[in-house]
């Protein structure tokens, strides 16, 4: 269960450059919920993963996992239990090292174990092979190369797989597959879906396509200045379009929802 409560973070406080990014949001989840958020760039999104994940510390508020307070938890000791995906296919992983490596480093990170690469046993590296071919791209035939030898698409397949080879309490998905091409983004989500639902991972993520945020999981809530305004779950969120969200979204902020990139998106 993640609990977030009345988070406050202000960056360059008392300047020109002032930004109020998050300005006291709340966010409950239970076990196995699979929430997808959405909102303008600016909104606070990936401001609200980063305080998840520890890359900083909120002015203000909690952060709390399946009871634990890990509001001011250093991000190295959140990362064992708290897996996260990014845009860009080039981060997660190590590319001069070997996909094998890369998912030995992945597993001794989160499983606890202070072993060095040297010490992962045959049976690790038959399991490591065993959830590469489940990806469906070959790669447990070339566990030995280089992740920079591999596209980006089969890097965020791989990153994924990092990210769930023990299964987190937590798992953080920022535009994933934004940066890819459309058949690729789609293999990548299928993959998630998959992997979350088998293992029953409490999620969260990025997305600016509507379409994806109203079919996947089981919420959907809507960010805008730092704070949540709307949430969507059950027969509601099922019947929501596109212009109905336009038009709960205007209420809700006096605004209206215009950007091209989540508009044009809907598809």
């Amino acid at each position: 269960m993640l609990k977030v409560e009345k988070l406050f973070k202000t960056f360059n406080p008392g300047t020109i450059n002032e930004k109020k990014a998050l300005t006291g949001l709340s966010l409950m989840l239970e076990t196995g919920d699979f929430v997808t958020i959405v909102g303008s760039n600016g909104a606070g999104k990936s401001t609200l993963f980063n305080a998840i994940a520890g890359s900083f510390y909120p002015d203000a508020g909690l952060v709390e996992l399946d009871g634990e307070d890990i509001t001011f938890l250093p991000d190295y000791r959140r990362s064992k239990y708290v897996g996260r995906m990014f845009q860009d296919p080039l981060r997660g992983t190590a590319p001069n090292m070997t996909i094998e490596e890369n998912l030995a480093l992945a597993y001794l990170r989160a499983s606890k174990r202070s072993s060095p690469f040297s010490r992962v046993s045959k049976a690790d590296r038959e399991e490591f092979r065993e959830s590469l071919s489940q990806l469906g791209l070959g790669l447990e035939n070339r566990m030995k190369q280089p992740v920079g030898l591999l596209s980006g698409g089969q890097r965020q397949a791989l990153t994924l797989l990092m990210a769930t080879l023990v299964t987190p309490r937590l798992l953080l998905l920022d535009e994933h597959t934004a940066a890819l091409d459309p058949a690729t983004a789609e293999k990548v989500l299928e993959l998630t879906k998959d992997i979350v639902a088998k293992n029953n991972i409490t999620c969260l993520m990025i997305t600016h396509n509507i379409q994806s945020a109203l079919e996947l999981g089981n919420r959907t809530i809507m960010m805008n200045d730092g704070k949540i305004v709307l949430e969507l779950s059950g027969a509601e969120r099922k019947g929501m379009t596109l212009e109905k969200l336009m038009v709960l979204f205007r209420e809700k902020t006096q605004k209206n929802l215009d950007n091209d990139r989540m508009l044009l998106n809907d598809e």
